[in-house]
């Protein structure tokens, strides 16, 4: 095969990604072109390209999955090649097809791989050919939800449903016996044609508590296919990953020479190029495949960190038609890598859209991001906001830069996993190397209680923070007679305090019953050094649009309203208990009731769709509807009303 360069590169992604991609193209000398949705056209990828072409719209199908856009911006920019980063269109045959027909170089496998692999039941099938491990299950044409239900039957229970399509955890239910099955048939299938426009689904036979463990491997055109070693992704929620990490700790040298020879066989036997992540479930000693991703991962920086090597300029050399860099002797491994994923979440894991106030990023750990202060966070994409990765010579120590990383990060102006995932980094299981895919099912709840833990020692550092950062000054050199009454919020808890300035900037707190000294220096706007009892924290201070500050101490996020000149009642009006409002922003894809229906609690209300997943919102309580104020299809905003109740 003939080398042909790559000159000029269309993006055809958003984000931390395309970010990613920019930098490496440019750093081999290729100009890049980025293309952006409405609601992207203030984005950092777009001012960091060499070129920018607008694609319109703001929901993805109407921007970067319109394959015709992409086709006519590569022709407008003059672009020679496309790299779809992760996601989209990345594993579409058809986009992979039109791009080569095009006459353009196209980074990635060729469209008959990603057919052969990119959907789940075609790929299952080549392996069982080639004798790589499989999990018994159903994957045939008849997709009738009788035929599932009958195959179901056959298979027995536990059971995985999975769309066929696509990846990231839409799409997949764990199903635990026949009631359950026809509702996750219906929900998966509607999940996976929004995501993915195509609704197949396929049937496996469910480990309940396994690894996952996926192994990255490059192929190119030559025939050489080699492996990088493997990933451990166990930790999840809702079947999408949050930490990754290498080497695996249940992994050893035969194992790793067993998983990585079938994953080169897979790739091999598709007639595979590119990069590709072949993804197993471990149970002990034995492995199964799950699936083979057709592109490059959102955790490959982790792979990067233990190889020292850049993925992406391994793509776009095998793109050129190189050979690989290097054999699978040749490979050394280094170290410990670890990264999470930072996501616009709150503690129920609903994702949020809104504007980043103020935004630092740690000094002593790689940060892919797309962030800055004034960003929108825009319902219309994933909730991912970037991922930390700390390289590390021993995994306590990996572990330990992480959480000190995520401690050092500062998003403010709407929520954020980050306590939650230094709390499970911290956890004695994780540490220990045990964590397995019920990680969180069975630790969630005690890691719950352990950040509400953190929430109480930190309030008082964290309202005091609150007070001055909304005042025009730290605390006063002269002292001041009379106390400041400070009533605060937390959800439904309420702290009461009355601040006393002693000057030189020293305070008197009382809280209840307990005194307390303290002390609050201003270091810039919003970020202050607050002592009480001896004890100095870093705290950082912002009031979002609605009124509520957000405040973090250390790892610790705190969201409270400031009812200190309100009338004494509850932080939350009485008629708030008789509306449904929006939790996120979103669009509300199915209404399951009516204005005079009775419903119980638990019961399924709507359901919206936001940052590419389904959310049902339940009834709290028996009620009775008494108004909808919303219909299927309207995209509605945090805050917004969608029913009133009558609560008897």
């Amino acid at each position: 095969m003939t080398a042909t360069p790559i000159r000029r590169l269309l993006i055809v992604n958003r984000g931390e990604i395309a970010r990613r991609i920019i930098r490496t193209a440019q750093h081999m000398g290729m100009a890049t072109v980025a293309v952006y949705s409405d609601a992207d056209a203030q984005a950092l990828h777009v001012h960091e390209a060499d070129a920018a072409v607008a694609l319109g719209g703001n929901q993805s199908a109407d921007s970067y999955l319109r394959i015709d856009k992409l086709l006519a911006a590569a022709k407008r920019a003059g672009a020679d090649a496309v790299h779809p980063g992760y996601g989209f269109l990345s594993e579409n045959a058809d986009f992979a097809q039109a791009v080569v027909e095009a006459g353009l170089i196209w980074v990635g496998p060729p469209p008959a791989a990603i057919r052969a692999l990119g959907d789940k039941a075609s790929a299952k099938a080549l392996a069982v050919q080639r004798g790589v491990p499989c999990l018994p299950g159903y994957q045939g044409a008849d997709q009738s939800e009788a035929r599932l239900m009958a195959e179901a039957e056959t298979l027995g229970y536990p059971l995985m449903v999975k769309a066929v399509a696509g990846g990231g955890g839409r799409g997949m239910r764990l199903v635990q016996g026949p009631t359950q099955l026809l509702p996750a048939l219906q929900s998966a299938r509607s999940e996976a044609l929004s995501a993915f426009g195509n609704g197949g689904l396929l049937l496996e036979r469910a480990l309940l508590s396994p690894r996952h463990v996926e192994l990255q491997i490059f192929a190119d055109a030559h025939g050489h296919c080699i492996h990088l070693g493997e990933r451990d992704c166990s930790v999840q929620r809702r079947h999408q990953k949050l930490i990754e990490e290498s080497p695996s700790p249940a992994m050893d040298a035969d194992l790793r020479e067993r998983m990585g020879a079938c994953a080169v066989e897979l790739a091999l036997a598709a007639g595979y190029v590119g990069a590709g992540t072949v993804e197993f479930l471990l149970d002990g000693g034995e492995f199964f495949l799950m699936e083979m991703n057709t592109r490059l991962q959102v955790e490959h920086p982790v792979t990067e960190a233990v190889t020292g090597l850049d993925l992406v300029e391994w793509q776009l050399r095998i793109a050129q038609g190189e050979a690989l860099p290097l054999r699978q002797d040749e490979l050394v491994f280094s170290g410990h890598a670890i990264e999470v994923r930072l996501c616009a979440e709150d503690d129920d894991f609903s994702p949020h859209a809104g504007q980043v106030l103020h935004f630092a990023e740690p000094l002593h750990a790689r940060f892919d991001h797309a962030l800055q202060a004034g960003v929108k966070v825009t319902p219309f994409y994933d909730s991912m906001l970037g991922k930390l990765i700390v390289h590390g010579a021993t995994r306590d120590q990996a572990i330990d830069g992480l959480i000190a990383a995520l401690a050092d990060t500062q998003v403010l102006g709407l929520p954020t996993n980050r306590a939650f995932l230094a709390a499970c980094l911290a956890h004695p299981v994780f540490r220990a190397g045990q964590a397995l895919i019920p990680f969180l099912a069975e630790h969630g709840e005690t890691i719950r209680k352990t950040l509400q833990e953190q929430k109480s020692r930190v309030q008082l550092p964290a309202a005091l923070g609150l007070h001055f950062a909304g005042s025009t000054g730290a605390a006063r050199a002269l002292p001041c007679p009379f106390g400041k009454m400070l009533r605060l919020f937390q959800g439904e808890h309420e702290l009461a305090i009355t601040v006393r300035e002693m000057g030189h900037g020293q305070l008197e707190v009382l809280s209840g019953s307990q005194q307390h000294s303290g002390a609050c220096t201003r270091s810039s706007p919003g970020a202050m050094f607050v002592t009480v009892d001896g004890l100095t924290r870093a705290v950082q201070a912002c009031q979002a649009a609605d009124g509520q500050w957000h405040v973090q101490v250390g790892a610790t996020d705190l969201w409270l309203t400031d009812a200190s000149l309100l009338p004494p009642v509850g932080a939350a009006s009485s008629s708030q208990t008789k509306e449904l409002r929006a939790p996120f922003n979103g669009k509300v894809i199915a209404i399951h009731v009516a204005a005079g229906q009775t419903v119980r609690r638990g019961d399924s209300l709507l359901v919206i769709e936001s940052m590419k997943l389904e959310h049902a919102l339940c009834a709290t309580r028996d009620a009775t509807v008494t108004e909808l104020t919303v219909q299927t299809g309207q995209q509605m905003a945090t805050g917004q009303v969608l029913l009133r109740f009558d609560h008897g």
